[in-house]
Parts: structure tokens; sequence; C-alpha cells
């Protein structure tokens, strides 16, 4: 199509979305500041604490770790029993969200990871958090719980694949380029390899540590480990110093200056452990920037995840907002809650009452095709909503409380924590829209085959 009649349409589109727009109906007003107010929380509950150290650690990976060593365990070309298994288990120690896992997937990827572990660790790092498998099995009971643990294994290898085979051509040219590279690039790395993994765990658990989620009951390890959630932090927060004084040569004075000023917040905001935390990102972006060429190419490498993926999230986070709510007021978005729960209910009937009055009985066509659009259309929501870690299950046991189906229930918890709208928005950025598409669609037909699957099981 013509460059001008394409720009035509979009203004034309535009226009007409403006001149039509109901913005004296108290829903669309509504929406419009819940949009806001998801973004708000959005930005106070995880940029700080779960983008920012995630931004680091995939810049980290485009400086540290030799495109070699990513070819020689994740490539097209390595062991796949390896590449897929770890990646397919990654989310057990990664407690993130379906965007705080985009900056990781992004620097694997390009660094020269395969299509298939690469798309493997980008569903399990959301999807397999251990604490929310828990909190699943104890809250939403524990047939869930067990079904999500083994689905998102499963999923996470068979997605994997898939997107390997569906994009074969595309994956033997990449791995004959990475042959290349192979042959041009040093066999030797800067540091050994216990170095690089030591680094890379104490940057990983400060991330774990940091967004660890206070869970419901008030006792055990998982309450432990939340009491403790700062001080965890803050020693791997020391060990990773440690690593750039010892393995990276940053200055020492660099390094004490930092942890004087760190340890000044921590005095001076005692209850408020965010600005402490915040004071050692700033720290560790002058770091980068005041300590030789390797130091600063990872700044560089940080900062072009962050203006690459930021701006997408923040307005995938607005139109989940819009049109969804956020996860305290559900049914503040532009699409009422009652639809969704009329939607993914059990029986259809409460549906059929909605569009033909109350009472009225469902035609038995509609009774018979009920069970696959209900988890169609649970796994099409999850995918477009978002979820920070951890609030689906409680946003799920108000869905089941209102009529929701196991089945619908499980469907969207395959879907819901690895996918969101900004979430989308950001892989097409890095893979394109036809992978995406295609990542995206997988995600949505398998977990509606496994929620029709479980509901059928369930009966």
């Amino acid at each position: 199509m013509n460059r001008e009649v394409k720009a035509f349409l979009i203004l034309l589109g535009g226009f007409l979305a403006f001149y039509f727009m109901p913005i004296d109906t108290p829903r669309f007003q509504g929406a419009i500041l819940e949009a806001f107010r998801l973004l708000n929380w959005y930005a106070r509950e995880h940029v700080l604490l779960c983008l920012v150290p995630a931004f680091f650690i995939a810049g980290a990976i485009g400086v540290f770790i030799s495109q070699n060593a990513v070819m020689k365990y994740f490539g097209p070309k390595a062991n796949k029993l390896l590449s897929y298994g770890v990646a397919s288990v990654s989310g057990t120690i990664l407690a993130v969200c379906s965007c705080t896992v985009l900056p990781l997937f992004g620097g694997i990827y390009m660094r020269g990871a395969g299509l298939g572990p690469a798309v493997a660790f980008l569903y399990s790092g959301p999807a397999i958090n251990v604490l929310a498998i828990v909190m699943t099995a104890r809250i939403l009971g524990a047939p869930l719980g067990i079904a999500r643990a083994i689905g998102a294994i499963f999923f996470s290898l068979l997605i994997g694949a898939l997107m390997h085979l569906l994009f074969l051509k595309d994956e033997r040219a990449k791995a004959a380029a990475g042959a290349d590279v192979y042959l041009e690039e040093d066999d030797k790395p800067p540091r050994p390899l216990r170095h690089t993994a030591l680094y890379f765990f104490a940057m990983a658990a400060v991330l774990v540590f940091a967004n660890w989620a206070k869970p419901a009951e008030s006792s055990g390890i998982w309450h432990a480990i939340y009491a403790a959630k700062w001080w965890l932090t803050a020693g791997f927060a020391a060990l990773t110093a440690y690593c750039l004084w010892r393995f990276l040569e940053v200055k020492s004075w660099h390094l004490a200056a930092s942890a004087a000023g760190v340890l000044a917040l921590a005095l001076l905001f005692p209850q408020h452990p965010v600005v402490p935390f915040t004071g050692g990102a700033v720290a560790l972006s002058l770091l980068t920037w005041f300590n030789g060429p390797e130091m600063k190419d990872w700044g560089s490498q940080t900062w072009g995840f962050a203006k690459q993926i930021t701006p997408l999230l923040f307005g995938g986070v607005l139109a989940a907002g819009f049109f969804l709510g956020s996860p305290e007021a559900s049914d503040a978005g532009v699409i009422p809650n009652r639809w969704i729960q009329a939607l993914v209910g059990d029986n259809p009937a409460f549906f059929w009452g909605i569009l033909n009055g109350a009472g009225a009985q469902p035609p038995g066509w509609l009774s018979t095709l009920w069970p696959v659009w209900t988890n169609f259309f649970a796994s099409l929501t999850g995918a477009l909503m978002y979820f920070a870690t951890l609030t689906e299950v409680p946003i799920l046991r108000g869905l089941m409380d209102s009529g929701m189906g196991q089945g619908p229930a499980l469907a969207l918890l395959l879907a819901g924590p690895a996918l969101s709208l900004p979430n989308m928005l950001v892989i097409n950025s890095i893979l394109g829209p036809k992978k995406t598409l295609t990542f995206v669609t997988l995600v949505v037909v398998m977990a509606t085959i496994s929620g029709v699957a479980f509901g059928a099981y369930m009966k």
C-alpha cells in the first residue's frame, strides 16, 4: 500500500476515534483514570526494584559473557537437553513478572542464544515462580497448583521447541553466522568462569530478594525469607560490590564512597528501604562510567536496554489499565468485569441471561461449545492483562468465587503471568511481529487446550 495512503488512513482512524470518543460516560472516564492509576502503581512497585536490576543484568550479559559462551550453551547448535532444560526451570529461582524478564531475555537472545531456548526462558521466567505455585496450591487448591507447575514446565519446553522448528530456516542462518563469530573471537575469556558466575549470581540474588513478595501465611520458611529480605538483599549487594572490586578492578575508593552513601541513606530512611536501594542503583550507574572501558560498555548496554524497553512497557501498562483495569480495581476498565465473569463461568446461563434477560435458557450448541470458548477467552484475557508476581492468585480467587470454572482458571494461570500487552510490545521490538504473533498464539492455544482438558478431568 502507498505510504501516503497509509498515512491518510492512520490520520482518518485517529480523527474518527477522537470524534466519537464517549468522553462524558462514567465508565470511559473511570477507565482513563484507571490507566494512569495502574501506571502509577507499576512505577512505584516495579521499576526501581524489578526493571532497574534487570536492565543492569541484561547489560552485563552483553559485556561480561562472551558470545562464544552463549552460543556454546544456548546457541542453535548447543546441546538441546542442556539448553532447554536450564531455560525451562529458570523461573524457579527468578521471581520475576512478564515485564521484568524482558531485559534478561533480550540480553541472552541478542548475544546469540537460539530462538528455542530463549523463548523457553522467556516463558518460564515469570511462569514457574516457586512461591506463586505454592500460593496457588494453598489458596486455589492443590490440583490447580500441581497442574500449573507441570503445565508451565511442559509449556516452556514445547513452545521453545515449536518456535525453533517453525523458524528453522532463520535458526540455521543464525547458526552459520554464529560459527563465523566463534572462529573470529578469542577462545580465552577475560576472567575465569567461576568469577563471572559468582558475579551474576550475586546480581540475580539482589533482584530476587528485593522483590520477594509477602506470603499469605504469617509463619514458615517463606515468611522468614520475607522478613529478612532486605538483609539478604544488602548481603548480596555487598557480594556484588566485592566482585566489582576483585574481578572487574573497580577502584576501591569509588566503592567505599558508594557504600558510605548507601549506608547513610539506610540510616536516614530506615522505614523506606527503597531509598537506599535506589541510591545503590545510582551509585552503580556512576561506577560504570568512571572505571575503565569495560565498565563504560556495561553502562552503555544497560542504558540501551532501558531506552528500548521502558517506553513500550509504560505504553502497554496504560493500555492494559484502560481496557481491563488494575489488580486492585478490576471492574474499573472500559470492559465491565461482569462481562468477563459471564464469559469464563462454568455455565453459559449467566452470559445468555445478560443478552436475553434473566431466566433465558441457552441453546444446546452454546452449551456444547462453552468449555472451548471459556478457556480460550480466559487465555486471551490473561495474555492481555498485566499481572505482577503473585497478584494473579487473589484475582483468580475472586473470579472463581464469582463462578469461574477450574479449566479457565488454569488457562489464565498458564497464559497470564508469562504474557501481557506491555510484554508483547517489547517482544515485538526484539523478535519482530511474525515471531511475536507465533509465540503469543502458541501460548493462548496451548493454554486453551490445557484448560479444556483440566476442566473435563475435574468434573
